[in-house]
This record gives structure tokens, sequence and C-alpha cells, in this order.
């Protein structure tokens, strides 16, 4: 039994509105999942769906829009912060997690997806807000907040600009070393000799003042 032949397809006119999206998306998700960006095909997602593909057309354009929105569907929960009990072990956890999603079958995806995006401003900016955005920053964000509730940080460092400093470098380093994964070590020294420096010196002359907290 193939993928679709064992999903039983319901009646369109039986589902409308968020309950019909959800089972486009969900469909879309599982076909790009299995045959990646290039096997993504509005008829394969609509079969799978039990609907027709005018219905896609009727919310998305084109098929590299409805693959945009089954990734990010499929990306939901790749940033949820991890929680350790210390700011260097959810940083570590985080960056972890990152750098070994860029690597994974979703990193090829995504990889497929910011190719086939390049002329299409709007989409390539909406997979780039998702891959190193607004929703990795706010992770970040949540492990210098919860540092900070701690003791192992001072509230200055609640500062964006600090927060995206790790995945700034992690990416630096796909750039430069031109593979989709990079060392453990590369990670810990992100982490032990830039990140939290950084947090830890926030709001003191020379961070000499800062506290120490757990490691």
């Amino acid at each position: 039994m193939t993928p679709a032949e064992g999903v039983r397809p319901a009646a369109a006119g039986r589902r409308r509105g968020t309950e019909l999206e959800e089972a486009i998306l969900t469909a879309a998700a599982a076909v790009l999942t299995e045959d990646g960006v290039a096997g993504l095909t509005m008829e394969k997602v609509a079969r799978r769906a039990g609907t027709n593909k005018n219905t896609l057309y009727r919310r998305w354009p084109n098929r590299l829009a409805l693959a945009v929105a089954a990734y990010r569907r499929l990306a939901e929960d790749r940033t949820a912060p991890p929680d350790t009990g210390s700011l260097r072990g959810d940083a570590l956890a985080l960056l972890r997690r990152a750098d070994s999603t860029w690597a994974s079958p979703m990193g090829e995806i995504l990889r497929g997806l910011l190719g086939a995006a390049g002329g299409t401003p709007e989409l390539l900016a909406e997979l780039r807000a998702d891959a190193d955005g607004n929703a990795v920053d706010a992770a970040w964000l949540t492990l210098v907040g919860r540092a900070v509730a701690r003791g192992e940080a001072r509230p200055e460092a609640l500062h964006p600009r600090v927060a995206s400093a790790p995945t700034a470098l992690l990416r630096n380093e796909y750039v430069t070393r031109g593979v989709p994964a990079v060392p453990d070590a590369v990670l810990v020294e992100i982490v032990d000799e830039v990140f939290l420096p950084l947090v830890r010196g926030r709001g003191t002359d020379g961070g000499q003042d800062a506290p120490e907290g757990p490691a």
C-alpha cells in the first residue's frame, strides 16, 4: 500500500475553512517529506488530501507557495527552546539542534526551497525568516531571559543582537566551510568563547562583575 493509498479521501464539500486547509497542509507536508521539493505537485497533494487542485489554487498560487507553507508546518516545533537548567546547557542544546537540522532531511528541504524561491522575493523572505529569523531569535531570547531569572546574566543581556549572535556565527561557518554541518567542537567554541562572555558581560565594565552562575 502506498502512502497515498493509506489515506482515506474525504469529500471536499464536507470540509470548509480551517479544517480543509489543515488537511491540505498535512498532506503537503507528507508529500514534501517523502518526495522532496521537486516531487511536490498540486496533483499529489490534492489526491492525498482528498480534494481537487482548484481548491489548492484558491489558497496558494502555485506549488512553490504551497511547499513553503508545508515546510513551515514541518518546522513549527523546531525552535522550541530547550530547558536544561543552565544557560550553557540550553545554548549548546539549541545550537546543536540547529546544526543537526540543517544537515538533516529537513535542512535538505529548506535548501531546496531557498534555491527554488530565489526568483520570488516574498517567498524567499518568508523562508529566511523561518530559517534564521524571528522564531530562532525568540528562542535564544528565552534562554537569556531564563539566565537572567536564575542570576546567570544581567537584564542588559536581553538584547536582540546578543540573541542572534550564535545563529549568525553558525551560518557563517556554513558559508565559509561550504558544508551543511560543522564539528561539535566549533559549536562549543561559539558558546564558550563568544556567547557566554557576551551575555555575562552585558551591563558591566569589561564583564568583571558579571554573575558567575552555573556552567
